[in-house]
């Protein structure tokens, strides 16, 4: 067994089909003056075809991802079509004359060296985005336009040492098992595209191998623990063949639940919504009849693009998801820009630590065009819907009231104009920095609701750097530091009658179900793929338990005990069901909130 990184979820078996690493080797081509704008000609040229090459693929791959997906080639137009490179590429050219794939060449390590140096996954990964298109543009001006297809008459478990988004859109997901790579990152597009296929996926092996994969070598893949088997025994196969039926028959029943009410085995009520980033995972809030929308991180509107999207686009967005959810609460979050989440086109200063720099509420209170732009989008959309705001990484008073501020002038506008919107609209933020949990009980005072983050506030808590794989393991949201910060928000909502929600991976994670039940949270916001899996432990969870969990709790001094105290809660097998007379009809999809 060899331990990666699970990217895309599921069990895929099956032999290996491995892409060879494709270096370029060419000699350093000198060129004479004369021939200088011949050259030009052709890099123009290899520009042109590269462009018509990836539109294409576009078109052709919009089928199976999305709209929004492929954006993604989108942005590699835009490396195409940016001054920066185009001019590294052609002074190179100018200066030292040399020919068009040679300075291409060039420039390509440049900036991909120089972003692999960055201590930033998400820039890490760009620079794939930067060699996917060069090489695309390489392969026009040099003429070898020979790919490594896999087969198509048998599955395969694809195997590289690095996946581009040019190379995904040959696979078909009919034949491709699952996907195994060297190198990558779970935010990366490989694996968004993975994801969004349905392929499981494991990364992150670099080093990890003792002998290179070959060509034929039977693999297993478990993109939900992010483990390899390389040539398995037989009775191992059997063992995951079986895992992989009852994956699937799971998943089967566990859709029985999705017309079920979501309360506890004693009747009460606590909302299962859905986390989202996209109007394109609205389809799997219906299916699995989540309570509304918790969380819309609207951040993936500004990614993978060269400008900000304007007001109308925004707008066009937020009503649809307003109108499709027919009156379920759409909690939309304010840009959370910065630290792992950047924007090419939107300069922000170099930092050490960008967790704890210019980020999310602090760039909108600063880019006040932006913020208002997005505002009235939200604002407009509200006529339409029951939407909410919500701020994030706020740690003060301040900044709560600055940003409140800007909101009533797009309000002011908005009327003025004579453009319709919620004119109670109900404000909240996110709870994710302890600074926040000290003062909830100020904030609680002057918000409607509370969204409780836990991703961030474990790693503040804590100061561990989630994604630093040297202190990862220390990342503990069951640390009773985590308990004691949780029951301060609580209590504090509590007390000025403010709803109080969670929208961190906390919220899907089942082992902290017996927790919100002590604490009397009563909604969850969760990733899509988690909600009934979550919703079918709270139909055997007891909400008269809660007192005697929490009492439990408190006493707990490590992680160990209390997950110790929260086992005895923890339910994994299917609830009893009955499958429904008729599927629901979409005005009843679930209760509003």
């Amino acid at each position: 067994m060899v331990e990666g990184i699970g990217a895309s979820s599921g069990i895929a078996m099956g032999k290996a089909f491995v892409i060879p690493t494709w270096e370029w080797d060419f000699p350093e081509k000198l060129i004479d003056v004369t021939d200088l704008a011949y050259e030009f000609e052709r890099l123009y040229d290899g520009i042109r075809h590269s462009k018509s090459e990836i539109e294409q693929i576009k078109q052709d791959f919009v089928s199976v991802l999305g709209e929004e997906q492929t954006q993604i080639f989108d942005a590699h137009l835009a490396i195409l079509e940016d001054p920066v490179f185009m001019n590294e590429v052609q002074g190179i050219m100018q200066r030292q004359y040399k020919a068009a794939e040679v300075a291409v060449k060039e420039a390509i390590d440049k900036f991909v060296n120089m972003f692999d140096l960055l201590d930033d996954s998400y820039m890490k990964e760009r620079a794939l985005d930067i060699k996917d298109v060069g090489n695309r543009l390489l392969k026009h001006l040099l003429g070898a336009l020979e790919e490594t297809l896999p087969p198509k008459d048998e599955p395969y478990v694809l195997v590289a040492k690095e996946l581009s988004p040019s190379q995904m859109v040959h696979l078909d997901a009919n034949q491709a098992l699952g996907l195994v790579t060297m190198l990558g990152g779970k935010t990366s597009h490989v694996a968004i595209m993975a994801r969004a296929m349905g392929v499981p996926y494991v990364l992150g092996l670099e080093g990890k191998l003792q002998t290179p994969i070959q060509n034929g070598d039977y693999l297993i893949i478990d993109g939900d623990e992010g483990v390899l088997y390389v040539d398995p025994s037989d009775k191992m196969i059997e063992h995951y063949k079986g895992i992989k039926e009852k994956w699937y028959a799971m998943r089967e029943r566990l859709q029985l639940l999705a017309h079920l009410p979501s309360q506890t085995a004693d009747g009460r009520t606590v909302q299962l919504a859905a986390n989202i980033s996209s109007v394109k995972e609205l389809d799997l809030v219906f299916k699995n009849n989540a309570s509304g929308v918790g969380l819309f991180r609207t951040e993936f509107l500004y990614m993978d693009r060269s400008t900000f999207p304007e007001e109308e686009e925004q707008f066009a967005v937020y009503r649809e998801v307003a109108e499709q959810l027919q009156g379920k609460r759409a909690v939309i979050r304010t840009l959370d820009i910065g630290g792992d989440k950047p924007l090419d086109y939107l300069e922000l200063p170099e930092e050490d630590n960008p967790s704890l720099g210019y980020r999310a509420i602090r760039v909108m209170l600063d880019r006040k065009d932006l913020f208002k732009t997005q505002l009235r989008a939200i604002l407009r959309a509200s006529h339409y819907g029951n939407v909410r705001i919500m701020y994030p990484m706020i740690a003060s008073l301040d900044e709560l009231r600055k940003a409140n501020e800007m909101l009533e002038e797009a309000k002011s506008e908005l009327r003025t104009e004579g453009i319709p919107f919620r004119e109670e609209i109900e404000v909240g933020i996110m709870i994710e920095l302890p600074a926040a949990v000290m003062i909830s009980d100020s904030l609680a005072r002057e918000v409607d609701f509370f969204s409780i983050g836990t991703n961030d506030l474990v790693q503040y808590v804590l100061a561990v750097d989630r994604m630093n794989e040297t202190v990862a393991h220390l990342y503990d949201p069951f640390h009773p530091a985590i308990l004691q910060m949780l029951r301060i928000t609580v209590d504090s909502a509590r007390r000025h009658g403010t709803h109080v929600s969670v929208c961190g991976e906390m919220a899907g994670d089942i082992r902290a179900l017996p927790l919100w039940i002590a604490l009397d949270v009563s909604e969850l916001s969760m990733s899509v793929q988690s909600i009934l899996r979550v919703k079918n432990s709270l139909l055997q969870t007891r909400h008269s338990d809660g007192p005697k969990i929490l009492g439990d709790l408190v006493r707990c001094t490590t992680s160990k005990e209390m997950m110790d105290a929260l086992n005895p809660y923890v339910h994994t097998d299917l609830a009893e069901v009955t499958e429904p007379s008729q599927p629901a009809s979409p005005a009843s999809r679930g209760c509003c909130l």
